[in-house]
C-alpha cells in the first residue's frame, strides 16, 4: 500500500488490537517481498490486479479448497455417495459453470444431484445454508445434504488509503468448510457428536446499511466496515436474542455460544449486551486468533470446535450461533450437541 511513517505506525498499532495471529492465503506473493506472481513486479505494484485476474484466481483455487474441506468432513466414500442435495456459498467469487458443477464432476458425483449457490451475502451466508439444508431434510427424511462454503477474501485487497481497506486488508483471510446435515430419525443415528438444529431467527437494522457493505468494482470487491458496527449490534443483538428464546418457547440456558469473530471488539461487545464471558465463547476468539475473519466460512470453523472431544455429560446442552453481514442482518441459530 506504500503507506508513510504514520500510516505504518497506525496499520501496526490496529495489528496489536486486532486478537488474531495468522491469517490464511491462497496468493504465495503474501510470502514474498519480489518476483510476484499475482501482483506487479514494480515500486507502486501498478497495474493492481483487476475484478477479472481476481476472479481467474478464485476459479484456480477455489475447486481445490473446496475438495480438501468436503474430504475432511466426509472421508467415507460410500456416505458421499449419499448426496442428495449440494449447497455451496461464497461472497468473494462467481463464475459459472461454477463450483457446484466443479465438486460434482471431481468427487464423482450423479449429475441429477440438486444444486442450489448463496453468493454475496457476507458473513452471515453459512447460516442461510444451514436453513436451506434443515428445510430440504425437513422436506424429505432421506435427504443428504452438502454444504460447502469456499472464501477467498484475501484476492480482495485494496490498494488506496482508507480506515476501511486498511482494516480489511488487516483482517480477512481465506478458508474452506463442509458440512453434511441428514434428518434426525432413528434410520440416522449419530455416529459421536453432531449438532441438531433447534430453529433460527433473522433481524434486520437497516440503520447500519451504510455502515457494513460489500460492492463489486473495478479492482476486486470492496468492503465497508465502520467503526459504529459494534455499536449497532449492540443494541441488536440482545433484540434478537430474546426473539428466537420466545420462538422456541425455551427456557432453557444456552451453555455455548459461537459468535462470529468479525472482529475483536465486535465480539467484546456481544459478550457484553448477551452477559458472558470469554471462556463461554472461547472458540470464536481461537478462531479469530488462529485463523482472521474467513468471512462464511469463519462461523463454521467456531462450531466445529465444538465437536472436538465432547464429553458424555455435555449431550444435550444447548449452543447459539449468531452472525452479522451487510443490511446490517443479524443471523441467529440455536443448535443442541448430540451424542450416540
Amino acid at each position: 500500500m506504500q503507506l508513510s511513517p504514520t500510516e505504518v505506525r497506525k496499520l501496526k498499532a490496529l495489528s496489536r488490537l486486532s486478537g488474531i495471529d495468522f491469517r490464511h492465503s491462497v496468493l504465495e506473493d503474501y510470502g514474498r517481498t519480489a518476483d510476484f506472481t499475482f501482483f506487479a513486479n514494480s515500486p507502486s505494484m501498478l497495474p493492481f490486479p483487476d475484478t477479472g485476474q481476481r476472479m481467474r484466481m478464485y476459479e484456480q483455487c477455489a475447486l481445490p479448497l473446496g475438495l480438501a474441506a468436503v474430504r475432511d468432513c466426509v472421508p467415507d466414500v460410500e456416505e458421499l455417495g449419499q448426496v442428495t442435495h449440494l449447497i455451496t456459498v461464497s461472497c468473494t467469487g462467481m463464475y459459472a459453470p461454477g463450483l457446484d458443477i466443479e465438486l460434482i464432476e471431481q468427487l464423482g458425483l450423479p449429475g441429477h444431484i440438486q444444486r442450489y449457490a448463496i453468493n454475496f451475502m457476507g458473513c452471515y451466508a453459512a447460516f442461510n445454508a444451514l436453513k436451506l439444508a434443515d428445510a430440504l431434510c425437513k422436506a424429505d427424511a432421506s435427504a443428504r445434504v452438502l454444504v460447502v462454503v469456499v472464501e477467498l477474501c484475501t484476492l480482495h485487497v485494496q490498494k488506496t488509503i482508507s480506515d476501511d481497506n486498511l482494516l480489511a486488508n488487516m483482517i480477512f483471510a481465506d478458508g474452506a468448510a463442509a458440512v453434511m446435515l441428514r434428518a434426525a430419525s432413528p434410520a440416522n443415528q449419530v455416529r459421536g457428536a453432531a449438532l441438531g438444529l433447534e430453529n433460527f431467527h433473522c433481524g434486520l437494522a437497516p440503520q447500519g446499511r451504510g455502515d457494513m457493505a460489500w460492492h463489486i468494482r473495478d479492482f476486486g470487491f470492496e468492503m465497508k466496515l465502520s467503526a459504529y458496527v459494534p455499536d449497532l449490534l449492540a443494541g441488536k443483538v440482545e433484540e434478537l436474542t430474546d426473539a428466537l428464546m420466545g420462538q422456541l418457547k425455551l427456557k432453557e440456558k444456552v451453555d455455548w455460544y459461537a459468535i462470529h469473530p468479525g472482529g475483536k471488539r465486535i465480539l467484546r461487545v456481544v459478550e457484553k449486551v448477551l452477559d458472558i464471558g470469554p471462556v463461554q465463547n472461547l472458540h470464536a476468539h481461537e478462531v479469530l486468533r488462529q485463523h482472521g475473519n474467513m468471512s462464511s466460512a469463519t462461523i463454521l470453523f467456531v462450531l466445529q470446535r465444538y465437536l472436538n472431544n465432547p464429553q458424555p455429560e455435555q449431550a444435550g446442552k444447548l449452543l447459539l450461533g449468531m452472525a452479522f453481514g451487510p443490511g446490517l442482518t443479524l443471523e441467529t441459530a440455536l443448535f443442541r450437541l448430540v451424542m450416540d
